[in-house]
């Protein structure tokens, strides 16, 4: 059974842009969100990215977690490690 999953990429069929509305906007990230983390673009493209382009990307996505969700939705959706952070000793 597999943890992770893209659906949305998948199923949608309504328009791909960027600047129209925000309902546009959000479908767009996600499907091209999702077809960024494909397993072969992914395996092409990050031998190719230079460290700065890999650093900014990992910082951008980091500051997004970190903006966007609580500590236990960061387990939850990101880690999917089904529990919070332990407690410190």
């Amino acid at each position: 059974m597999t943890t992770h999953h893209h659906q949305f990429v998948e199923t949608y069929d309504g328009p791909v842009g960027f600047g129209l509305d925000r309902k546009l906007d959000e479908y767009t990230l996600i499907c091209y969100l999702q077809k960024f983390s494909d397993d072969d673009l992914m395996g092409l493209i990050s031998e190719r990215m230079s460290q700065k382009d890999m650093e900014e990307l990992f910082d951008l996505l980091t500051r997004l977690l970190k903006s966007y969700l609580t500590e236990p939705e960061y387990h939850r959706y990101f880690l999917k490690d089904g529990g919070e952070a332990p407690s410190p000793a």
